[in-house]
């Protein structure tokens, strides 16, 4: 399937910003899943000032703000042919060990609601095991649009009964871990023919199965991920595979507004 993406991310600050530094993950790789035709960012407000692959494997851009500005705005766009491969990624590539992503992080250490899941799953194959993981996380987390905020633990996800695709993959990396499996958190984009304009990007996990590689679970929507997904970024959590974050100085509110469509 080919799909055309936008992501539009624009701050605006109440003064002016003495400084500020964006760290960006907003670009797509070529992999068995996808295959990138075109991709571009521009800038309005700042410059990249360095474009590096972290220890992820994704690429990472550093965005300083233009002095005294009020605004920053962030345009990606691009095309991106994806593939239907059941979920399944690959073999694991990369400069991180897979043993890894079996280690938990602050936003997914596991607690008592976290491990009462991972042990009602019932045990079988792997893969059968996974997605049952899946499905009963579906059950046990509604998901609520503004539930929770971006450095919400699983944990508490998972004991409120509801949150956000960053609340499912969070919390189905970490059951998945304590069931013995590496996993990891996946951003990027879902393409949804009924919504094609977006206020956030789409998350989802993955976990390493022997003999199959990477396979990816999307707890949010209960199913594994089609050819209608786009893979940006990896990590243990969502701090590690943010689309964007920073920091600034300066006094004043700054306001974030974003837009992203995905169509075919």
């Amino acid at each position: 399937m080919l799909l055309k993406i936008s992501h539009v991310t624009e701050y605006a600050y109440a003064s002016p910003v003495r400084y500020a530094l964006q760290r960006l993950r907003l670009t797509p790789q070529d992999s068995q899943l996808q295959t990138v035709n075109s991709w571009s960012m521009q800038v309005e407000g700042g410059a990249v000032e360095a474009q590096y692959v972290d220890h992820f494997g994704n690429v990472v851009e550093l965005v300083s703000a233009s002095r005294d500005t009020e605004a920053i705005r962030v345009v990606a766009t691009g095309s991106v042919e994806t593939y239907d491969k059941i979920g399944v990624s690959g073999p694991h590539r990369g400069y991180m060990p897979l043993w890894l992503y079996q280690r938990e992080s602050a936003l997914t250490k596991p607690g008592k609601m976290i491990r009462e899941l991972a042990r009602g799953v019932a045990k079988g194959e792997p893969l059968e095991q996974l997605h049952g993981l899946m499905n009963s996380l579906h059950q046990a987390m509604a998901y609520v649009p503004g539930a929770t905020q971006t450095q919400t633990i699983a944990e508490d996800a998972l004991a409120s009964g509801k949150g956000v695709c960053q609340d499912h993959a969070q919390t189905f990396a970490a059951a998945a871990r304590v069931l013995g499996y590496p996993a990891r958190y996946v951003s990027g984009y879902l393409m949804m023919e009924e919504t094609p304009d977006q206020a956030a990007s789409h998350a989802w996990a993955e976990a390493h199965v022997d003999g199959l590689g990477w396979v990816g679970f999307d707890p949010a929507n209960d199913m594994s991920p089609d050819d209608r997904y786009v893979h940006i970024a990896y990590g243990l959590d969502y701090k590690d595979a943010a689309p964007i974050s920073g920091i600034r100085t300066g006094t004043g509110e700054e306001q974030l507004a974003v837009r992203i469509t995905v169509e075919q």
